[in-house]
């Protein structure tokens, strides 16, 4: 007997098992940017070779896509990918180990120093898995790679992003970032870099370039460089998970608290930095009573803990995030602008300065300094930075000097700042907010915002 189905039921399934599928593929998702650094870094620690740990995890992660759908998600979905992948890990080594034999049965001469029993993979892939994605995170962001390497390599193998999805971050082709990617993988494997933990005579260079692909990450999240966005939320929460993770990995290192407390602070305000319609809200504007207080209270945390590792160590003063992060306290402890204790802000700056020669540190210098003493205070500062290479296309320049000179009642000369600073930025948001001032400045009226 042949029992048919009405057309509507038909459609109704159809429509339910593709929200069931959709629901899964989601679900996926989301364990694999937990999880992939994770299993990433166990790969890589046997196969010795980011590049084919990836690669093994992907098909771990192809196999997922393939049998969760059909046969739901297992209870511990994490376990399932690392089991799966290690599996794989498994035969390839031993496929190797064959191979490495049948050479030597050929003839061929091969230097052990002496014999070596065959290592026990399973074992191994069960070593504590936190110094595994601390090794990953080293790797990633080793010195041997460009800036755009490390950070592209560092959101993918850490972040568990798409070569899609960082390409939307960053405004730029999908088929740029892989060749960065491909690059930057083919790199560490021709110089060879070691799958470690670098020696501690290594480690606080190692450690501050880690630092600065985290750091850079959450910049161009939280101040977009180019486009129509003002902040771009993804990155700057990819960054933030990352400096969270490195501080359970790495909790006597003061600098990576410092980092975690100066992205917890920014992040507290990043709802309150835009309008409704998307327009950016300068800092002295922000209702503050939006500002995330639960983020406020954990990077007041992280700070008390740098600084208190900073004081364990002799003669060690604090780092440049540390003083960073005590800045952005400055601002958090504020309830409304006027409470902002400007001259402690300044004086951080004076220490900053000492530890960082960069003239960025010095532009910030002189904002605080127009804060605590006054506008020409500051005009004076900025100044002496007009003529520095390195601040040539930075668009923040002409806008805080122009904004000083608007203070003076000096708008001829201000506008001609702020046209500038237009011209210098590719940011669409910011460009508006420029030609606001412009305009200000031509009908001889301070900015307002």
């Amino acid at each position: 007997m042949t029992i048919t189905l009405p057309r509507e039921y038909l459609e109704h399934d159809l429509l339910t098992r593709g929200m069931a599928m959709s629901e899964t593929h989601r679900t996926i998702d989301a364990v694999w940017r937990i999880e992939s650094a994770r299993v990433i870094a166990g790969l890589a620690r046997i196969v010795r070779d980011v590049g084919r740990a990836e690669e093994l995890a992907q098909d771990a992660l192809v196999a997922a896509l393939e049998q969760w759908p059909r046969d739901g998600v297992p209870k511990n979905p994490g376990a399932w990918l690392m089991a799966t992948a290690k599996h794989r890990a498994i035969d390839l080594v031993r496929r190797e180990q064959v191979l490495a034999r049948k050479v030597q049965e050929l003839g061929h001469e091969i230097e052990t120093g002496g014999a070596n029993p065959e290592p026990d993979i399973d074992a191994a892939l069960d070593d504590d898995i936190g110094d595994d994605v601390l090794r990953l995170v080293f790797t990633a962001c080793h010195p041997v790679l460009s800036t755009e390497a490390r950070v592209a390599l560092t959101l993918r193998m850490l972040g568990g992003l798409s070569t899609k999805e960082i390409a939307r971050a960053y405004l730029v082709g999908e088929s740029t970032i892989q060749q960065r990617i491909v690059r930057a993988k083919r790199t560490l494997a021709d110089a060879k870099v070691p799958f470690e933990v670098p020696a501690a005579n290594e480690r606080p260079a190692r450690l501050a370039s880690v630092l600065e692909v985290i750091y850079l990450i959450f910049n161009e999240g939280y101040s977009a460089t180019a486009g129509d966005d003002w902040m771009r939320p993804t990155l700057c929460e990819e960054a933030l998970r990352l400096g969270r993770v490195l501080a359970g990995l790495a909790p006597q290192e003061p600098e990576v608290h410092g980092l975690v407390a100066l992205l917890e602070i920014q992040a507290s305000r990043a709802t309150a930095r835009t309008d409704s319609a998307g327009e950016p809200i300068l800092l002295l504007d922000q209702d503050r009573t939006r500002w995330d207080q639960v983020l406020i209270r954990r990077g007041l945390a992280a700070l008390e803990q740098a600084e208190a590792l900073s004081a364990e160590v002799p003669g060690d003063d604090r780092g440049p995030y540390t003083l960073q992060a005590a800045i952005a306290a400055c601002h958090a402890r504020a309830t409304t602008p006027p409470d902002t204790d400007w001259a402690r802000i300044a004086s951080l700056y004076d220490a900053l300065a000492d530890v960082v020669e960069s003239p960025i540190v010095e532009l910030n210098r002189a904002v605080a300094l127009s804060m605590a003493h006054g506008p020409a205070a500051g005009l004076d500062l900025v100044d002496t930075l007009t003529d520095n290479p390195a601040l040539k296309a930075y668009h923040l320049l002409p806008s805080v000097r122009g904004d000083l000179l608007a203070k003076l009642g000096r708008y001829d000369e201000a506008r001609a700042e702020f046209e500038r600073a237009a011209t210098l930025t590719d940011n669409a948001r910011e460009q508006a907010l420029l030609r606001e001032r412009v305009d200000a400045c031509a009908r001889g009226e301070a900015p307002t915002r």
